[in-house]
């Protein structure tokens, strides 16, 4: 390649002055929030605003909620994610819409929704009271429930793309030499879509951690039983400044470590 070629080459690779202009308010929109909450920490009292009782009991409860519901994201998700992936049935479609709606939709709104189902005079928590005296509303397992609703489209996504990305014949091979359908799925399908699991696992948990709309409008706001952390950064911004940055900056560590690990597998990098 000549002079005058690289020369063609590195302009037309360069990057346009009013795309550089917005690229650089787009970035700053996003990264001066965070170098105001860095700015404001109150680096002297950290650690022990982190031992503090409630500060100790929200993110206990908040691992825990996220832990539980990223599991049963996988239990539930698994299964729907493969029917949306190779089902070709008519109904795929109006049913994907209804999965990833609680993505789109106002997390106070999807909390209202759970409250006249699933609460004591819901048309489901109704029945659930009265025949097994079963209360989700003001849970520990409501929040469960709460965090569930809103991640689990999350997790049905990555296993919704990592399937459709799969190869059928794979699947085929398998069953053409004697595998049934079940064994193949858990043999075959389950290890190939593996990164896929890792991305929709990490993705619900986070966003589970992260639910405050649907918990506090389902579960409620108790200390020990529903008030996770964002229900504790939120009542701390009003008793206890300081209380409320430090958990604000355990949540952008948590969020940067749930990118570092996914990597950019969510926007298709290799």
């Amino acid at each position: 390649m000549d002079s005058e070629q690289v020369m063609k080459a590195n302009k037309a690779l360069s990057t346009p002055i009013p795309i550089a202009i917005f690229g650089s308010f787009a970035t700053l929109l996003i990264l001066l929030p965070f170098i105001g909450l860095t700015q404001r920490t109150p680096w002297a009292s950290f650690f022990s605003i982190l031992t503090e009782d409630s500060v100790r009991s929200a993110i206990s409860l908040s691992l825990i909620v996220a832990s539980i519901s990223a599991f049963i994201c996988l239990i539930l998700g698994l299964p729907l994610g493969w029917i949306l992936a190779r089902s070709n049935r008519w109904w795929v479609r109006p049913l994907r819409a209804i999965v990833l709606l609680p993505m789109v939709l106002p997390p106070v709104a999807g909390g209202t929704a759970l409250l006249f189902a699933l609460g004591r005079r819901g048309f489901v928590g109704q029945k659930l009271d009265d025949w097994f005296s079963i209360t989700l509303p003001f849970t520990t397992a409501g929040a469960i429930v709460a965090a569930t609703f809103v991640s689990l489209p999350f997790f049905i996504l990555a296993i919704e793309s990592s399937i459709s990305d799969l190869d059928p014949d794979f699947e085929e091979s398998a069953m053409t030499l004697g595998s049934g359908p079940t064994r193949t799925f858990f043999t075959v399908t389950i290890p190939m879509i593996r990164i896929g699991l890792i991305t929709g696992i990490t993705l619900s948990w986070a966003r589970a951690l992260g639910e405050f709309g649907a918990t506090i409008t389902f579960a409620g706001d108790n200390p020990g039983r529903t008030r996770t952390l964002p229900l504790e950064l939120f009542v701390a911004l009003e008793s206890n400044p300081n209380r409320a940055i430090v958990l604000g900056m355990i949540m952008v560590t948590i969020s940067l470590g749930v990118l570092i690990t996914l990597r950019g597998r969510w926007v298709g990098q290799k």
